[in-house]
């Protein structure tokens, strides 16, 4: 060091005062490096880290997100969880670019193939009325008694998501629908359904999105379902999203278990 540490004595050996200055900051150096090897530790385990987590509006009414979200949370305090609401085909780009980390969809949609989709809920359609609709007072409808309205869809193409979802139920309904694809979000879509612009088939879940002017009616004759599907990276390297990753699997074999 060029500077004297030790006072020695015949009786004593003490530290000078630059020997105890050194001897402090030593100390300082040591319980930092070992916070730094546990906290390397904790992050490779996956116990720690930041995720980005891509949704559609739709998956926040499911509540299959806050359950996985909370549940995660529970056992992974540590773990930065970020959210962003993306409509899905951005999401699957971002995350195939390696600017998000997981998303929840709703298929149909064009997956790329550096990526893996699991299905995790599937729920009915029913049908989003004006409550001056006609039928609105109904318990249920049959799709078919609904072909003269105009279909309302998110702005999508005719082969994703909802677009898709309302084309295959009206044609197995035995009719081609109106559609009006000008939907910005779930929002804007319940706002043109209470002004009687329009009618839309949305999830189930959705009647928890009670928006006055808005009645959502049951289908009779409907088999089509809408699906909420997770998305992720096939050879994902970061240990807190392969740990989110391993979590959604758990939820998902625990609800295939009750079924």
């Amino acid at each position: 060091m060029g500077l004297p540490l030790l006072d020695r004595s015949k009786r004593s050996v003490h530290l000078t005062p630059t020997g105890n200055a050194l001897f402090e900051d030593a100390v300082k150096i040591v319980a930092q490096a070992d916070a730094t090897l546990a906290q390397l530790k904790r992050l490779g385990r996956g116990e720690t880290g930041r995720i980005t987590i891509g949704y559609v509006a739709s998956a926040a009414y499911s509540g299959i997100l806050t359950d996985s979200l909370g549940s995660f949370r529970r056992g992974l305090p540590d773990i930065e969880l970020s959210l962003i609401e993306l409509e899905m085909r951005q999401q699957l780009e971002k995350i195939r670019l390696g600017e998000l980390d997981f998303g929840y969809i709703r298929p149909p949609a064009i997956i790329p193939p550096e990526l893996n989709a699991t299905t995790v809920l599937r729920e009915p359609l029913v049908a989003a009325l004006s409550v001056s609709h006609p039928l609105a007072s109904k318990a249920s409808v049959r799709l078919s008694d609904l072909q003269a309205d105009l279909f309302i869809t998110p702005r999508q193409p005719a082969d994703i998501g909802f677009h898709a979802n309302t084309l295959d139920a009206c044609g197995e309904a035995g009719f081609k629908p109106r559609i009006n694809s000008n939907g910005r979000d779930f929002t804007t879509i319940a706002s043109m359904i209470a002004v009687g612009i329009g009618i839309a088939l949305v999830p189930k879940s959705m009647d928890c999105f009670r928006l006055p002017g808005v009645r959502y009616v049951s289908l009779d004759d409907n088999d089509v379902t809408t699906d909420l599907a997770v998305v992720y990276r096939k050879n994902e390297s970061n240990p807190a999203v392969n740990a989110y990753i391993a979590h959604q699997r758990t939820l998902l074999q625990k609800q295939e278990r009750r079924d």
